[in-house]
């Protein structure tokens, strides 16, 4: 395995846990919200600040994966001269 698919594995599976720490998050949010005391208030209104946070960085990664996988498929026509959409469609599935 090269580096660069190594690399994208690592990004993908960094990708999975961040959207299950985001999921974790939401739910631990929704579970307290039934207590009021200051302490635990305290707390939600931290883990609300960093799930806002993560929910960003998670776009911005999902964001970034799209533009590699974009750029690979634009790099991937032109070596193999895809002219037209069936090609590239029919290329994707060999």
């Amino acid at each position: 395995m090269d580096n660069a698919e190594h690399g994208t594995r690592s990004q993908e599976r960094l990708i999975a846990d961040l959207r299950q720490v985001i999921e974790n998050a939401e739910d631990l949010l929704r579970t307290t919200d039934k207590y009021t005391s200051t302490l635990y208030q305290g707390a939600r209104a931290k883990l609300e600040v960093a799930l806002v946070a993560a929910t960003a960085e998670l776009a911005h990664f999902e964001d970034e994966q799209l533009a590699r996988m974009m750029e690979a498929t634009l790099a991937a026509n032109a070596v193999c001269h895809d002219q037209t959409g069936e090609a590239r469609i029919l290329r994707a599935f060999q």
